[in-house]
């Protein structure tokens, strides 16, 4: 899906989107506890529906009514299973060290650019915990690991820590020493709120987690809203609502970028971007708000600098790379540096074609940048957005945009 853009400008309110970063997890815990649990989930998207297929192929079973899931756990564990995870990151990470620990012969499928995206060094300590592994696509995986000590290191992928956490939780206790610097707090954050809730007892102490014995228990969990998929619409100008100002998620740290961008705050969450200033920007624990970021520093004020994204170019694209490219075919200028990027804003970008490089942050960033262009912006492969944000171009449009299907 090729999209064209007329430039417009936005306003207006919609509801905020459900965290698929909450999602996966709480769909995981309910296949892995004890009872029935009932989840809500007011959206989804390609990423959600991934997990939610390789649980079901795990042994789980999932029913929807409308936005309410009702989920029954894996009692009885398949011998063998085949899942697809798509191009979900979260989907074959989290579920690495769950297969694992179910101990179910599994042969592991992904598309895009998944297979190229590091598992290790989690794939080595499962390895190490009795798991056997294999090298290439699709994975084949056997063996079952115990309950033990792990040692991860902390700037690789928060992802691996979640996963393990998971397992562990199953399994009925274990260890895992998370070696500094630690990327991506946040992230690791939601998971333990997760697991807690579904009754996990997980103490920790100089970045190591004792999990100790609780079996998990079903449970109702409402999926708040996405901060992450927020960003875009926040930073166009437009009023989300639904968002929980006490999140666990990193990227509510959009709202304490735009303000010292200069943007101002108002209602639920409404930014008024219209008189923005570069700053700095450290992308540690918001790699996923650097392209969105990017596109409103094209055409402010200054200098932005980001920084500490060097895992940006592990993501569905090399999203150091990408971004820059995206934003400099429409006029931006912008350069790219080892761990991140430097912008020095314009006061309007010319417009033109740009790729999504089949990246759906990219797309909706390319989106976000095409608001303050003078010519039309075309988008090519633009469907990438299935992947978090499948309603994303309606509600761009719902808030005043002009997005039409080429």
């Amino acid at each position: 899906m090729d999209i064209q853009i007329t430039p417009a400008p936005i306003s207006g309110s919609i509801e905020g989107i459900a965290s698929k970063s909450f999602a996966h997890r709480a769909l995981i815990c309910a296949c892995l506890a004890k009872g029935k649990s009932q989840i809500r989930i007011n959206t989804t998207s390609a990423d959600i529906e991934a997990t939610l297929n390789c649980l079901r192929n795990l042994g789980a079973v999932i029913e929807q009514e409308g936005t309410l899931y009702s989920v029954t756990p894996i009692e009885n564990i398949p011998k063998k299973a085949s899942i697809d995870c798509g191009e979900s990151g979260s989907t074959i990470r989290f579920l690495l060290p769950v297969i694992c620990a179910l101990g179910i012969n599994t042969e592991i499928h992904g598309s895009g650019r998944l297979p190229e995206r590091p598992l290790s060094p989690l794939k080595e300590e499962l390895i190490r915990m009795g798991a056997y592994i294999s090298d290439d696509f699709p994975l084949n995986v056997s063996g079952r690991i115990m309950a033990g000590e792990f040692t991860l290191r902390g700037d690789v992928s928060s992802q691996f820590v979640t996963g393990l956490l998971m397992a562990l939780a199953y399994l009925g206790g274990g260890k895992i020493n998370l070696l500094p610097p630690v990327q991506s707090r946040p992230y690791i954050d939601i998971t333990l709120q997760v697991l807690r809730t579904f009754g996990a007892d997980i103490k920790e102490e100089n970045n190591t987690f004792y999990i100790n014995p609780s079996p998990l228990t079903g449970c109702g969990f409402t999926v708040e809203a996405d901060w992450s998929n927020a960003a875009f619409p926040l930073c166009m100008g437009a009023e989300v609502t639904g968002l929980n100002p006490y999140s666990t998620q990193g990227d509510k740290a959009i709202i304490e970028v735009l303000k010292r961008m200069g943007a101002k705050i108002s209602g639920n969450y409404k930014a008024d971007v219209s008189a923005l200033h570069g700053c700095r920007v450290d992308a540690a624990d918001i790699p996923d708000a650097v392209p969105v970021i990017a596109a409103i520093a094209a055409t402010a004020e200054g200098e932005t600098v980001i920084f500490n994204g060097e895992r940006l170019r592990i993501k569905e694209s090399d999203r150091i790379q990408t971004t820059c490219e995206m934003l400099r075919s429409l006029g931006a200028d912008i350069t790219e540096t080892d761990d991140g990027m430097i912008i020095r804003g314009k006061k309007s970008l010319s417009g033109g074609e740009t790729l999504s490089f089949h990246d759906h942050r990219i797309a909706m960033a390319a989106a976000v940048a095409a608001v303050r262009c003078e010519g039309d912006v075309i988008i090519r492969n633009a469907e990438a957005v299935n992947k978090s944000y499948p309603a994303f171009f309606k509600d761009y449009n719902k808030l005043g945009g002009n997005a039409r299907v080429l």
